[in-house]
């Protein structure tokens, strides 16, 4: 402790705070006094009549019950988040924003800076009001001297002024303003005091009206005293013109506009919780204690006004209380006292917001030089004098409390939305030592805010709404802190309870085939390789979902994790990609038993990937496209990470595995009933050239033809099917739409004739393209309840037909799937037998029995087919049956079946060998 308690501060873990012997200021000087101070502020001296004389004793009292209903509310949610961790400089934003994370905050915290600004220009303003009155042309305290000018110009000279003495406090420090601001209240205490007692001791007199209300020639109004008719006279609302307001009428909005002013004074002490010794306690206590006592002030003020003074008065002298005063000019100190010590905490409360953001590098670059390396941010307290000097040049107090009030509840609504969320969310760490909250009091918190700021300036609150959106995108696009890991985040959390419940929800024995999407695990052996084909897969699953996979040969050896640290650079690599993809992390003693680790274990409840992509094994360089200078995926964050290489450069996929290992891998993963790909040349797929349409791009091309038993019942099998499916999904993503996707089949028997199909009339209409068959040959069609087969069954003996037969069952196949294609019918397609040296033999020696002229011819029809195509699907033969426990001839059948794949493919397109075993496709409602 030695050295650390030099320091003065202690450290456990992570968490820092400082020893409470550096900040020195406690709840009531630090919490309650400010509290107290910027909720009187203008209204409790200057506006109490304004309230009152139009809205009427009860309503009014409705209107700070309601107004107090939703700021207990929101207290609650204050105390609730201050007292379940430390809080640091920037009050009510720090909370927000480690609440809701930094889009979020950032945006509530910069409407919640403004809202200080707009609070600090309205004390100011009002502070003006009230030394005009006081001081200026037969103001009440000079009588008929001449006292200061008055005018448009003079007023802003004066606010000017005022907020010159404020920036000057708040340069010497917010400690300053809290050790004065005891001395503050006391003041203010005493002319409050004072007010109460005139009521009572003060005679019935003729009041003058003031010189600035020119809206009415009367000169002088009733002080009645306590009288029970002036009481019942001024219960009820009775709206009149605002003389202060060029005359604007006035409204149940208006008055509660003004009203909620009085209550916005509620943040200042969480604003100030930089300079608390202990916020936690501090905060929650000064706050609740001053509502109490600011509550109880309002409610004596207004029902001993509207029993004292009548109607006329309070709507044409809102500074009754001076006049009728036991000694004036003790309203005159508490109104000068009151507006300009609220107007400076807000300033200083700004400052502190506007050092906060700064220091989170919300904004970047752009508030950057806010931040201070003293105690007190001297750039953040000018930055935030100078928007104050902008808006006191609005003239009118009640229109710029409007704005302040919209400002304030969006504030509000941010913080109940905030616990809300945490509350819902179970969030485990969400323990806070203030009990008095639950999420039903965040709720009506939310509600209220929302309610109010709508149902009353709809107008503003739509303005306050599209500021907070605007800024929650593009902090999101462009804020530093957005991509911090350190910033905690409520979406997170509630994602995750929300997620986990419709997983739940999502049962995988209810999966029915209209609702397939594609689910893609892509197992990846380098990425700076399959950059593109990473791409290209982010494309190919519409919706569904994409796992990218990788494998580390290793076993754990008790010494942490070997893959924690290279699974954050995934993540960067999926960032960087632009992919909306989930990664997987494998670690096994080969690739194959890692393999099959991720293609049967991937993914979770329901949403487990169907299909496995890899990347075809051959002797081909592999391209870096991380250092290529010409590749779009360049970028350095991948080199050099602490002296390492992230990805190093790997050689060919046939240099790493051998081929009875890879094709062991495509037989587990056909083994475990899921659909397999291998995807050749992908390093030639330019995707910003398909994006952009270039005209050496025009087809999507799908071969429905088996390579080693070609027949014109191929496109109707459901590996046939699957492959139409996957090129109809790519076609249908953007930046791939404008191909068009050509079908191509081998020409052979026709359908039979309408005779053999009993009374069954054209045209036929398909009842089921979903056969779990893996080996299905057949198409069923029905008709009026009639089930009729179309396949080889039915064509035994049946003389071979013209080829335009399968191009018509093609095109009413695409038709009832709603596919946009173009049917290509092959009649070169070479017979296999005709080339095989001795037959064609099933098992293990199918592959070895394939003619190298033919794997060539059919290559080169291919080939010829595809100078326009930008991605090409063909089928993939079985692989072929090996011994489970291995031998030493299952290298050369695998050498063999890799070979024909290599000769099928070479020097074709992109290329994906496709092997489905499940039926993606329907025809029904």
């Amino acid at each position: 402790m030695g050295e650390k308690s030099q320091r003065g501060y202690v450290e456990f873990g992570e968490f820092r705070s400082e020893r409470a012997g550096v900040k020195k200021v406690g709840t009531f000087a630090g919490v309650f006094c400010p509290v107290v101070l910027s909720m009187f502020s203008a209204l409790v001296f200057i506006r109490m009549g304004y309230l009152v004389g139009n809205a009427g004793l009860l309503v009014t009292l409705g209107q700070f019950a309601l107004a107090y209903l939703i700021v207990v509310f929101t207290v609650t949610s204050i105390c609730a988040i201050c007292t379940n961790g430390a809080v640091e400089g920037g009050g009510v934003y720090f909370m927000i924003s480690r609440t809701l994370g930094p889009e979020c905050g950032g945006a509530v915290g910069s409407l919640f800076f403004f809202a200080n600004v707009v609070s600090s220009a309205l004390c100011i303003s009002a502070c003006t009001e009230a030394l005009v009155e006081n001081f200026g042309p037969n103001g009440y305290l000079v009588g008929s001297n001449p006292g200061i000018p008055d005018g448009w110009w003079y007023r802003f000279l004066y606010r000017s002024i005022l907020n010159a003495i404020g920036l000057g406090v708040s340069l010497a420090g917010a400690s300053l303003f809290a050790r004065t601001s005891l001395a503050i209240w006391v003041t203010i205490l005493i002319c409050l005091s004072s007010a109460l007692i005139s009521f009572f001791v003060t005679p019935p007199a003729k009041i003058d009206s003031p010189d600035t209300n020119r809206l009415v020639n009367t000169t002088a109004f009733n002080y009645t005293g306590l009288s029970s008719a002036t009481l019942y006279e001024n219960l009820f609302p009775s709206y009149a013109h605002d003389y202060t307001a060029d005359g604007q009428l006035v409204d149940f909005a208006s008055v509660f506009g003004v009203l909620f002013t009085g209550v916005t004074g509620v943040m200042a002490g969480a604003n100030m919780s930089g300079e608390l010794k202990n916020p936690s306690r501090s905060i929650p206590w000064g706050t609740l204690s001053a509502l109490v006592f600011t509550a109880l002030w309002y409610v004596a003020l207004s029902v001993l006004t509207a029993a004292t003074c009548s109607r006329e008065l309070l709507q044409n002298n809102y500074v009754y209380l001076l006049p009728i005063n036991v000694w004036p000019p003790f309203i005159a100190v508490g109104m000068l006292m009151a507006t300009f010590s609220a107007g400076l905490s807000n300033l200083i409360g700004a400052s502190r917001v506007l050092e906060a953001l700064a220091k989170d590098n919300i904004f970047g670059s752009l508030l950057r030089p806010m931040v201070s390396r003293s105690s007190n941010p001297v750039l953040a307290v000018l930055t935030s004098w100078l928007l104050v000097q902008i808006g006191i040049m609005a003239d009118s107090l009640n229109a710029i409390a409007q704005v302040n009030s919209v400002l304030f509840m969006t504030s509000y609504l941010a913080i109940n939305l905030s616990c809300l969320g945490l509350d819902l969310a179970s969030a485990p760490n969400f323990r806070p030592t203030f009990k008095h909250f639950s999420w039903v009091t965040s709720l009506l918190g939310f509600a209220g805010c929302v309610a109010l700021m709508f149902g009353l300036r709809a107008l503003y609150a739509c303005g306050a709404a599209l500021a907070c959106g605007a800024l929650v995108v593009a902090l999101h696009l462009l804020s530093p802190a957005a991509a911090d890991p350190t910033w905690g985040s409520l979406s997170q959390a509630l994602i995750f309870h929300q997620v986990r419940k419709y997983l739940l929800l999502l049962d995988p024995r209810r999966e029915h085939v209209k609702f397939w999407r594609p689910q893609m695990l892509l197992l990846v052996a380098s990425p700076r390789h399959s950059a593109p084909l990473i791409d290209f897969v982010n494309d190919q699953k519409k919706g569904g979902l994409f796992v990218v996979g990788h494998v580390r040969v290793g076993e754990l050896c008790g010494a942490g994790d070997p893959l924690a640290d290279e699974h954050k650079y995934w993540l960067k690599l999926i960032d960087h990609l632009k992919v909306k993809a989930f990664v997987e992390l494998s670690l096994a003693r080969s690739v194959r038993e890692g393999a099959a680790q991720l293609a049967r274990l991937a993914g979770l409840g329901a949403m487990k990937p169907d299909t496995v992509l890899l990347g075809f094994r051959d002797a081909a360089p592999p391209r870096d496209f991380f250092r290529d200078p010409v590749s779009p995926y360049k970028t350095e964050q991948f080199d050099l990470e602490c002296g390492e290489v992230i990805f190093p450069p790997r050689g060919p996929l046939g240099a790493r595995l051998s081929a009875a290992e890879y094709v062991r891998i495509v037989s587990d993963v056909l083994c475990v009933n899921k659909n397999v790909c291998l995807c050749r040349h992908f390093h030639r797929l330019d995707m910003a050239a398909v994006e952009r349409r270039c005209p050496s791009l025009k087809y999507i091309d799908v071969w429905l033809v088996e390579l080693m038993a070609p027949s014109c019942e191929e496109p109707f099998t459901v590996r046939g099917l699957f492959a139409l499916q996957l090129a109809a999904v790519v076609r249908s993503a953007r930046g791939w739409q404008h191909l068009a996707l050509r079908l191509r089949a081998v020409a052979g028997p026709a359908a039979p004739p309408p005779a053999l199909l009993g009374n069954v009339p054209p045209p036929l209409a398909p009842a089921s393209l979903s056969s779990p068959s893996i080996n299905a040959r057949l198409l069923l069609f029905t008709e009026a309840g009639r089930t009729v087969t179309l396949g080889p069954p039915a064509l035994a003996g049946l003389a071979p037909a013209a080829p335009y037969a399968l191009g018509e069952r093609l095109e009413r196949l695409t038709k009832l799937l709603r596919i946009n294609a173009t049917t290509h019918i092959v009649n070169e397609w070479p017979d296999p037998q005709e080339f095989s040296r001795r037959g064609s033999d099933e098992g293990r020696d199918t592959y070895q029995n394939v003619s190298l002229d033919y794997l060539q011819v059919v290559n080169s029809i291919i080939k010829r087919s595809s100078e326009a195509t930008a991605v090409t699907f063909v089928q993939l033969p079985s692989p072929p049956p090996l011994s489970p426990q291995g031998s030493p001839s299952d290298d050369l059948v695998c050498e063999q079946y890799l070979k024909v794949l290599d000769e099928f493919t070479k020097e074709l397109p992109p290329t994906i060998l496709v092997r489905g075993l499940k039926s993606v496709t329907s025809t029904s409602l």
